[in-house]
């Protein structure tokens, strides 16, 4: 629980601005607001450092701008993977200042823009194919309050071209790392570099890659020390960590429960 957003509206109530049924039900949504199809997670920011992500596959328009709705209520910044730009003008509706990203199929609102990254995270892509899920990386980790730099496709079959790119690698915090087909990538990088670097197969291959198992299983058998490795094509999961592993962090006062 919030027990900042606890203490504004216990206030609130204590001043007579407020109801008694009224604070009551607030009270009851900070942990949850159900909403009929979804329980709205308001509490996820206080306890995973940002809020709930709406993922926009397998639900309806109507189901995702009821969502987004409730979230831009609490949090400043939201966001919606794996949708559409249909689904994009409904969402304008109730939140004119929502971003299209159609390259990573991702809808952003970011009215927060506070840094809280120690340092820059540099998103990496083995080709062109695999922008797509790094953008959808790289637009996470901005949302989180990071700097990125983004280096587009330095695959290892001209392994010059990441080479090339070392002082910007070896000056990041963390790296994001995406590629498809064998998946060798990560490993190069993370010879070349002493933080952690988040591996991401694609689904990019021809059969046997198997869509993005022969990537999976190469990454995970790195033999640089220093790669981990998120499931095929999630490139949000990899903007995530890669956010909480680069964020500031000190103490806080407060107890969540």
């Amino acid at each position: 629980m919030d027990l900042t957003e606890l203490e504004r509206l216990l206030s609130a109530y204590k001043r007579g601005e407020l109801e008694t049924d009224d604070a009551a039900t607030q009270i009851k949504n900070l942990h949850y607001e159900d909403i009929g199809y979804a329980r709205v997670d308001h509490a996820r920011a206080t306890r995973q450092g940002f809020p709930e992500v709406v993922f926009g596959a397998g639900k309806t328009r109507a189901q995702l701008v009821g969502i987004v709705e409730r979230l831009v209520q609490r949090s400043p910044n939201v966001l919606v993977t794996h949708t559409d730009e249909g689904a994009f003008g409904e969402v304008r509706n109730v939140a004119t200042d929502a971003e299209w990203h159609a390259t990573a199929r991702l809808i952003r609102i970011q009215r927060d823009r506070t840094e809280l990254g120690v340092g820059t995270i540099a998103v990496v892509t083995a080709g062109t194919s695999d922008i797509p899920i790094a953008e959808e990386a790289a637009l996470t980790a901005e949302a989180m309050g990071n700097r990125v730099q983004r280096i587009w496709d330095v695959g290892v079959a001209g392994i010059h071209r990441v080479l090339a790119e070392r002082a910007l690698l070896q000056g990041a915090r963390v790296i994001i790392v995406a590629a498809g087909m064998e998946g060798a990538l990560p490993s190069v990088v993370g010879g070349l570099v002493s933080v952690p670097v988040v591996a991401v197969p694609t689904s990019i291959g021809y059969g046997a890659s198997f869509g993005g198992i022969a990537a999976l299983l190469g990454m995970l058998n790195s033999c640089s020390s220093n790669v981990t490795v998120v499931n095929i094509d999630n490139g949000f999961g990899a903007g995530f960590v890669a956010s909480l592993i680069n964020r500031k962090w000190e103490p806080k006062g407060t107890q969540t429960v």
